[in-house]
Order: C-alpha cells, then sequence, then structure tokens
C-alpha cells in the first residue's frame, strides 16, 4: 500500500508498505478520504506542535479521515474514524473527559502512525458508520466539527445568543454553521482573508468582518460568546474586544510558538472567562446527525482533493490557506 511519511520539516516521502493487521477488536479500513488539518501543518512547517516534536521515525500525518471497513463484523460499512484511543479506565476517562486521558494515543501524533495511507488497522469501538447522504470527504470532515461542537459545548452557548467567531478556517466555517443550527440571534464572522469571510456569510453569518472592521464594531456592539479559532495573538485580542462583559472566550486555535498573549487588563475589567479547547469529547454521533439532518454541510468546507502520491503538494497547498479545507484521497485524482 501506498503511505505518506513525513521525515522532516516539509519532507513528505511515499513509502510502499504492507497492510497493517487488524488484531482482535480492530478492523482494517481502507481509507478514502483525510482532512488537513491546522495541527497536521505545524507538523509539516515547524516539525513540532506545541511541546510535541517529530521524532526519529518519520510519521504519517492525519487525523480527520473516513473509509470502508474490509472483513469482519463491518465489513463493507464506511465509517469515519475518531482518531482518539483512550484507555477507558483513568480518572478523566471515568469522568467523562475522554479527550483529556494522559495515556490517549491519537492518530498522527508521536508514535501513532494517521491517516495518510491506504489502509490502516483500528480499534472497531472508535469506528463509526456514516449514512450514504455523507461524501467520503463529508466524513474526513465529521472529526472538525466534533471539535467545533467540543468547543460550542465550552462556550456554554445558550439559545438566541450573539456569538463572534474569530477566524474562519474549516473549523471556524464549522462553528458558524453550528451556530446558525443552535439558533443563535447573531452571527458574526471574522477573518482577514477575503474568501474566508465570503464563505463564512454563505454558510450562515450575518456579518463577516476583517479584524480592524471588527475592532471598530466591538466599540458599540459585543456579544455574549467569542470563539477563536486562528491561534494567533491578533485574532485573541479581537475576541477579547468583541466579547461583552462577563462573556465567555473560547480559545480553539494552536498557535505557532506554543504561547498566547492577551490583555489581562482587558480581560480582567470585563470580568471574560477564557476557557481553552483540548480535542473533543464524544462528538460523532452529534455530529453525524447533524450532518444527516442538513444542519451542517461538510463539503463546503472542502476546496481541494489530492491523490496520496500527492500527499506532500497538498500540504503545500494547505499551507498556503489559498483555500479551505484540502482533502487526500489515495482513490481521486486532483479536483
Amino acid at each position: 500500500m501506498k503511505v505518506a511519511r513525513l521525515h522532516g520539516v516539509g519532507d513528505v516521502r511515499i513509502h510502499d508498505e504492507d497492510k497493517p493487521p487488524a488484531a482482535g477488536g480492530s478492523s482494517l479500513v481502507r481509507v478514502t478520504a483525510v482532512g488537513l488539518c491546522g495541527s497536521d501543518l505545524h507538523w509539516f512547517t515547524e516539525g513540532a506542535i506545541g511541546d510535541a516534536q517529530l521524532g526519529g521515525r518519520p510519521l504519517v500525518l492525519g487525523h480527520e479521515f473516513a473509509g470502508v471497513v474490509e472483513g469482519g463484523p463491518l465489513d463493507g460499512r464506511r465509517v469515519a474514524v475518531d482518531p482518539a484511543i483512550p484507555d477507558f479506565e483513568c480518572e478523566q476517562c471515568l469522568e467523562g473527559n475522554h479527550n483529556l486521558c494522559l495515556r490517549l494515543k491519537f492518530a498522527g501524533h508521536g508514535s501513532v502512525d494517521g491517516g495518510l495511507r491506504e489502509y490502516v488497522a483500528w480499534p472497531d469501538r472508535r469506528l463509526h458508520p456514516i449514512p450514504d447522504s455523507i461524501s467520503d470527504a463529508g466524513g474526513a470532515v465529521l472529526e472538525p466539527l466534533g471539535v467545533a461542537l467540543h468547543a460550542f459545548d465550552l462556550g456554554h452557548v445558550r439559545v438566541a445568543s450573539s456569538i463572534a467567531v474569530v477566524g474562519c478556517g474549516p473549523i471556524g466555517l464549522l462553528m458558524v454553521q453550528v451556530a446558525r443550527a443552535s439558533g443563535a440571534r447573531q452571527v458574526l464572522a471574522v477573518d482577514p482573508l477575503p474568501h474566508r469571510r465570503a464563505a463564512a456569510q454563505s454558510l450562515g453569518a450575518d456579518a463577516a468582518l476583517t479584524p480592524g472592521e471588527a475592532a471598530e464594531a466591538a466599540r458599540t456592539s459585543q456579544v455574549e460568546v467569542a470563539f477563536e479559532v486562528a491561534g494567533v495573538d491578533d485574532a485573541v485580542d479581537t475576541a477579547l474586544r468583541l466579547a461583552r462583559p462577563g462573556a465567555r472566550v473560547v480559545l480553539a486555535g494552536i498557535p505557532d510558538d506554543d504561547s498566547t498573549t492577551f490583555s489581562a487588563s482587558l480581560a480582567r475589567r470585563k470580568g471574560l472567562t477564557v476557557v481553552l479547547v483540548r480535542r473533543m469529547k464524544e462528538m460523532y454521533p452529534r455530529a453525524i446527525s447533524l450532518a444527516e439532518r442538513g444542519l451542517v454541510d461538510l463539503d463546503a468546507v472542502v476546496s481541494a482533493t489530492y491523490p496520496i502520491t500527492e500527499a506532500g503538494p497538498a500540504l503545500t497547498a494547505a499551507a498556503a490557506r489559498t483555500g479551505l479545507k484540502v482533502i487526500v484521497s489515495p482513490a481521486q485524482a486532483r479536483s
């Protein structure tokens, strides 16, 4: 099978390897679509994500993926793959916080290879059957939708709230849709890139502003919950300014230099609650339900598809941020 491995910063090589064996309780999955995430881009452009460094063994990236099961009790089923494998035994897991498991294994991170290959073997309990109404690419986008849902939960959003989404990459665009589906009375989107602002407005934002326009708007109108989904200090500052006194600000972006800085006086004087996002909890059933009922359009955030043999160019294209979600598919030609 074809496998794309990251050997170093910007160095992706295609290998021919044997299919992995599916041990007891696991299934062999033929991968049909892999979404490239901002965290994959950290690995690709920096060789690290936060304090985790690329080790001596070349890593297979990709934690947003879907496929078709070959063999076993789920044979022939189209599935979305939950990339997180918690131990289900620790205190965090027993409290329902699987995303905080200290022994969690995660696809495309550390020593665990991800989805940028033609086949993976994965635990059955982390495979979620998807209906025919969800495309292969959409099956991969369910993972970032799950992150958006988890962040939304952390925002403690009430019905008919006013919401700001600062950063309109794929997760931000999914957040806009989740906010609209929740019955938000106002959804304000902020992004410096025109094509992302246009996408946000087409997906339900009431207004899509540049950061400068947002700073001006914050002088007269502020929101009850602000979500930062960009990973840069300027976006955090914009979210803080857009938040009204007593609001919650949810930080979902991952910064390049593993640090986030903001004005303490601004946050303190407003009495803001600042919350950070760690991946997601058990969100796949909810994410699948939203997509199946047409409340979230997964395919709308996909802008390009590459074959597995062009995984390197796909990562380069994603890092350029000229589009939206980039998908790698072993079964498709570039589109």
